[in-house]
C-alpha cells in the first residue's frame, strides 16, 4: 500500500475531498515523526507501538572496495506490533484432532 492508496481510503470513508484526505494522512505521519524525533514512544492499542532504538558505533566495510569504514552511533525507528495485530496476520491453526486429513472442512 502506498501513501496515495492510504489517502484514497481515508477520502472514501466520508464526504472528504482528496486534499482533506492528504492533510489527514500528512498530519498523522508528521505527528509520528515528531514524537519519535523528540524521543517519545507512540502506542496505538490493538495496532502496535513505535519507538527509537540506539545503535552503537561500529566499524563497517565498504562492500565495493573492502576498506574499513567507521559507522557512527545513531537512532533508528522501530515498530513492535501488538498481539492483536500479530493474531490477525497469523490466524490460529485449526485443531486437526477431529478432522479427517483426507477430507478437510470447506473454508
Amino acid at each position: 500500500m502506498t501513501k496515495a492508496d492510504l489517502v484514497d481510503k481515508v477520502t472514501a470513508l466520508g464526504d472528504l475531498t482528496r486534499r482533506d484526505g492528504e492533510v489527514i494522512v500528512d498530519v498523522l505521519f508528521d505527528s509520528v515523526i515528531g514524537a519519535l524525533k523528540s524521543g517519545d514512544k507512540i502506542e496505538i492499542r490493538g495496532f502496535g507501538s513505535f519507538r527509537t532504538r540506539q545503535r552503537n558505533s561500529r566499524i563497517g566495510r565498504n562492500p565495493k572496495t573492502g576498506a574499513k569504514v567507521d559507522v557512527p552511533a545513531k537512532k533508528v525507528p522501530f515498530f513492535k506490533p501488538s498481539k492483536e495485530l500479530r493474531d490477525l496476520i497469523n490466524p490460529k491453526a485449526i485443531d486437526m484432532g477431529n478432522i479427517d486429513p483426507h477430507h478437510p472442512p470447506a473454508m
